[in-house]
């Protein structure tokens, strides 16, 4: 067992799920499909990193780590519902033993990036999802390569566009992180790499 595994295990048994290693499997298999670019098992790692850098400030840091392994379990390009099925994927394979399952669900759905969340940890998800915008340029211009490529159904304009509303949407916020541990860390540097992108031309 790797430890990226026996983390996993150790989390999931903890929280009061069962058969964590098979779990686990099909968790993997999920970020190990094709066409998945950034939404992959490193990905998951990456937040898992900003997880524990935070984790002294996160009021129940198991179940925003849960979160955030299964946040983008289900990803399907383009389709409206990802968090969602994500969230309803947590419900089915916690069978109901994880006492922490609805508000694992919520969290999730907080990285959809529309709405404030009420929730602290909910917010602590959300900002740790999007804590690659605030990460030097050169990985923010790889990070967008890696997103560019699991879109190919669309063209690059559309592309272009797609891109442009998500960004705008966070720099309209007064601020892009819901939280003080990450606006002290990442919102400077994150409304630069923003900024930068949408000065780029457009793409007609």
């Amino acid at each position: 067992m790797n430890k990226t595994q026996a983390r996993f295990v150790r989390l999931w048994s903890r929280c009061g799920g069962i058969d964590a290693e098979a779990v686990y499997d099909r968790l993997v298999q999920h970020y190990a499909e094709p066409g998945r670019h950034y939404h992959s098992l490193p990905h998951v790692r990456r937040c898992l990193c900003d997880l524990d850098w935070a984790r002294i400030a996160i009021p129940d840091p198991d179940a925003v780590e849960l979160a955030l392994w299964c946040h983008d379990v289900v990803y399907v390009p383009g389709a409206p519902d990802n968090e969602q099925r994500s969230a309803d994927w947590v419900r089915r394979w916690a069978q109901g033993r994880i006492a922490a399952t609805e508000r694992v669900a919520d969290m999730i759905l907080a990285t959809v990036h529309t709405v404030v969340p009420n929730d602290p940890d909910a917010r602590f998800t959300a900002d740790i999802d999007l804590a690659d915008l605030g990460i030097d340029r050169a990985c923010f211009i790889r990070d967008e390569a890696s997103l560019r490529a699991e879109r190919p159904d669309l063209d690059n304009a559309a592309y272009d566009r797609h891109v442009r509303a998500f960004l705008s949407a966070l720099l309209a916020r007064e601020y892009v992180y819901h939280t003080e541990t990450f606006r002290a860390r990442c919102e400077a540097r994150a409304r630069s790499n923003l900024c930068w992108r949408l000065a780029r031309p457009a793409v007609d």
